[in-house]
């Protein structure tokens, strides 16, 4: 082989070499731009589930506020309701006792009248006229 030939071969090397140097550059860039474009689509979709994430905790912190709310009123009602009947059982008392001392009365004025039967049975007949 003639120098010329070895020289245009080496030529020829360093051409074919370039071009695969440059199209390998080329590839990786792609390959580094379509990464970029899979990072930022996984960014935007990592953001929109954190707003959807955010927005159901608020709505499940809502909710536990208006349960939290429920249920101190019920407990409040429940409080009434026991004071109440507290209340009722005491007047009901009160007005037993009251009634056992108006017949107790009624049985000293019949006692002490002489003009009244000893049953009780005329007195009782104009209580309940009353």
């Amino acid at each position: 082989m003639s120098t010329g030939t070895i020289v245009v071969i080496v030529i020829a090397a360093l051409i074919v070499l370039a071009l695969l140097v440059a199209f390998s550059r080329a590839a990786a860039s792609k390959r580094r731009e379509a990464r970029r474009d899979e990072a930022h689509g996984l960014r935007q979709e990592a953001r929109s589930r954190s707003v959807h994430a955010e927005t159901a905790r608020a709505s499940a912190e809502e909710q536990a506020a208006q349960a939290r709310r429920s249920e101190a009123e019920a407990d409040e009602l429940a409080a009434k309701a026991r004071k109440d009947r507290a209340l009722a059982e005491s007047r009901g008392m009160e007005a037993e006792h009251e009634s056992a001392r108006a017949r107790e009365q009624h049985d000293n004025a019949r006692a002490v009248d002489p003009d009244s039967s000893d049953s009780g049975h005329e007195e009782a007949l104009a209580i309940d006229r009353d």
